[in-house]
């Protein structure tokens, strides 16, 4: 199928090629290596999480990874932390939301396509009707992919945390809705939170240093295979979650 032009105007294709896409998987593993090699942020993890990760992966249960998003870096971190870390296996069969903005540029789509990377239309840079259309549909689209086994990422504050890097923001409630959805569809996704910080001085408001970068701190508390029964209860567990692995990664330092 040829990519369709990732505009508003046509999410119903940019949807179905989204989640009908494969990944070239030696190019995703390849891609992901160079950046674990390149970034080697260090990786901790809650008593026994590591191993409940594996075990999770290895029983073929779709994942939900949830990070708390600090920069426009964040990617290259958090696919680095993938690459040294029990997500190894996962990689080439997640979908990473992304704001759909970055799929502009023809060279860099290629890229992202090949990562995993799916358009997020986001309301703060559309008029409110049809961008709430898609998202439901991208709602869906996740859904399904989870149902067919493959797992999903994303930054749930749904923009850079500019204000208090120590805080995770409120969060919207499209985690939860896209669980309830899986749900409907057979698919039982285990919720696993990725707490990520730059350090305590770092601010990414004002500037991130190459060293900042680099020495990126990553906390995964135990997944959560278990999840609440309404997507608002969910949304408060996400949040919950994530802030308890940013003090975590943060205290890393």
């Amino acid at each position: 199928m040829e990519p369709p032009e990732v505009a508003l105007e046509n999410f119903d294709a940019v949807y179905d090629y989204y989640r009908d896409h494969r990944q070239n998987l030696l190019g995703a593993k390849a891609a992901y290596w160079l950046l674990g090699r390149r970034f080697q942020p260090r990786v901790s993890y809650a008593e026994g999480a590591r191993k409940e990760l594996r075990d999770f992966i290895s029983a073929g249960r779709p994942l939900i990874i949830s990070i708390n998003h600090l920069s426009e870096k964040d990617p290259y971190t958090v696919s680095a932390a993938a690459w040294r870390s029990p997500l190894r296996p996962v990689i080439g069969h997640t979908r990473v939301l992304a704001k759909h903005e970055v799929f502009a540029d023809p060279k860099m789509r290629g890229k992202l396509d090949m990562m995993g990377a799916m358009p997020v239309f986001r309301s703060r840079d559309h008029d409110n009707s049809p961008v709430n259309a898609a998202s439901g549909r991208l709602i869906d689209t996740c859904a399904e992919v989870l149902a067919r086994g493959d797992s999903i990422a994303l930054f749930p504050e749904g923009t850079c945390n500019y204000v208090d890097h120590t805080r995770v923001q409120e969060l919207g409630g499209g985690i939860g809705h896209v669980v309830g959805r899986a749900r409907e569809l057979g698919a039982n996704p285990v919720l696993v939170n990725l707490g990520l910080s730059y350090g305590p001085r770092a601010d990414p408001a004002v500037h991130l240093s190459t060293a900042d970068v680099r020495s990126a701190s990553f906390y995964f508390r135990r997944p959560v295979g278990e999840l609440p029964a309404e997507p608002a209860d969910i949304t408060a567990l996400v949040r919950e979650e994530l802030q308890t692995a940013l003090d975590a990664a943060i205290a890393a330092y």
